[in-house]
């Protein structure tokens, strides 16, 4: 049951294969056989050649690591460094409550100028992570991001050119109106709102069905996994005080769990990572 509207939206294959690593394969007993992606991605439309070409740029970033299989065939397990990604990403994707006050991080970083290339890569993977821009040189999101964020920068080299700080914001301007001018709120709006168009009536027309067929579940957990774990980075998760009436992100979630809680456990068993048909590389 392929959401009508999301058979016009491109996932990239490498991003789904990140999703199905991060939904099932991490789970798997052992590497999982390049068979099994190709099959399993065949699943959601990634042709065996996109499934291939992906899989090897995920290997020269380092995400990926060739292996194999207790039966010989060749596959693919998730390295030290794509094991934490995840496990950090899991704290946000799969977060189930609304999130309260709780105070804000400040990231003061400061890049000679002789390595302004770090100074931009530093600027993106704080956007990445869901910070705001308080000021030049001066980015904020709620203290929860810190841990992960500490992870991230400390991986890359970045630590050096940056300090943490915790804190509250006392003024002068109000809070949500800070908030407003630190973040784009119409922007993200428009991406929950992305989501809900792509994804509501998939578990809508779930809502109506007695039946949960594991390959159909599958596709449309993988598929609205794939939309949504994006979007707790580009949202960090503001307090509901802050946020505009009838904030978008909290029907997207609302509908993200409803879909996770529905779907997950039966896509699992299509994606049961059985002994390769082929050793193929």
């Amino acid at each position: 049951m392929i959401n009508v509207s999301d058979q016009h939206v491109q996932h990239a294959p490498r991003s789904l294969i990140v999703t199905l690593y991060g939904a099932y394969g991490r789970f798997a007993p052992g590497p999982v056989p390049v068979a099994e992606l190709i099959r399993l991605l065949s699943a959601v439309g990634v042709d065996a050649p996109s499934v291939r070409s992906s899989v090897s740029r995920l290997k020269r970033r380092g995400l990926l690591l060739p292996a194999r299989t207790t039966e010989g065939a060749a596959g693919y397990e998730l390295s030290a460094e794509a094991r934490q990604l995840l496990d950090d990403g899991d704290r946000r994707v799969y977060a189930t409550a609304p999130h309260g006050d709780e105070g804000w991080v400040l990231a003061v970083f400061s890049v000679p100028e002789s390595e302004r290339q770090k100074r931009h890569v530093l600027r993106s993977r704080l956007a990445g992570l869901g910070f705001g821009t308080a000021a030049p040189g001066v980015w904020i999101a709620p203290a929860r991001l810190y841990a992960e964020t500490r992870h991230i920068l400390g991986r890359l080299g970045l630590d050096g050119y940056v300090d943490f700080f915790r804190g509250e914001h006392l003024g002068f301007t109000p809070t949500a109106e800070a908030v407003a001018r630190w973040w784009d709120l119409a922007a993200i709006a428009k991406e929950h709102e992305a989501f809900l168009d792509r994804h509501a009536r998939v578990l809508h027309a779930w809502e109506r069905r007695s039946d949960t067929p594991p390959e159909e579940a599958y596709r449309d957990y993988l598929l609205a996994l794939d939309s949504w774990r994006h979007l707790p980075y580009t949202d960090p998760g503001l307090p509901a005080r802050l946020l505009p009436e009838n904030w978008p992100g909290t029907r997207s979630a609302t509908v993200f769990r409803a879909l996770h809680e529905r779907l997950r456990d039966a896509g699992a068993r299509y994606a049961a990572m059985g002994p390769a048909t082929s050793a193929e590389k």
